[in-house]
């Protein structure tokens, strides 16, 4: 019974840390690409790249932070929000932003952990659709 409650709870921390990213940026997405194109100036990635990954991010973190939250389609949500955490860490070791690199890296180590332990994920829109 621990472990399933464990489980919920990981699964809610980074659900909804997902989704407050995706939150934030969502009312702000001109700000933020424009804040994202200038973060990227000096690096290899055309703006041809990164402005339209700017404007999917936060519908991305949104999408997967609900996902995960619900635990709907929990696996895909945890996939979706592991693909968005590895982009988000390729762009900033490219842009040498070591400082933003632990809390990415932690992450996906949440999210590693909670695809591992999947069969746990008892508490979640997912089990009653099973049934």
């Amino acid at each position: 019974m621990d472990k399933k409650w464990a489980y919920l709870l990981g699964r809610l921390a980074i659900g909804l840390s997902f989704l407050g990213h995706g939150l934030v940026r969502l009312p702000k997405l001109a700000g933020f690409s424009h804040w994202m194109v200038g973060q990227f100036s000096r690096s290899y990635l055309p703006d041809a790249l990164v402005v339209p990954f700017s404007y999917i991010l936060p519908v991305a973190e949104l999408v997967a932070g609900l996902m995960i939250l619900m635990g709907l389609f929990t696996r895909q949500g945890l996939l979706l929000a592991g693909a968005v955490s590895l982009m988000l860490i390729f762009g900033t070791t490219l842009i040498e932003n070591w400082e933003a690199l632990p809390s990415q890296l932690i992450h996906v180590a949440f999210l590693s952990v909670l695809l591992v332990y999947l069969p746990y994920n008892s508490y979640a829109v997912d089990h009653i659709i099973k049934k």
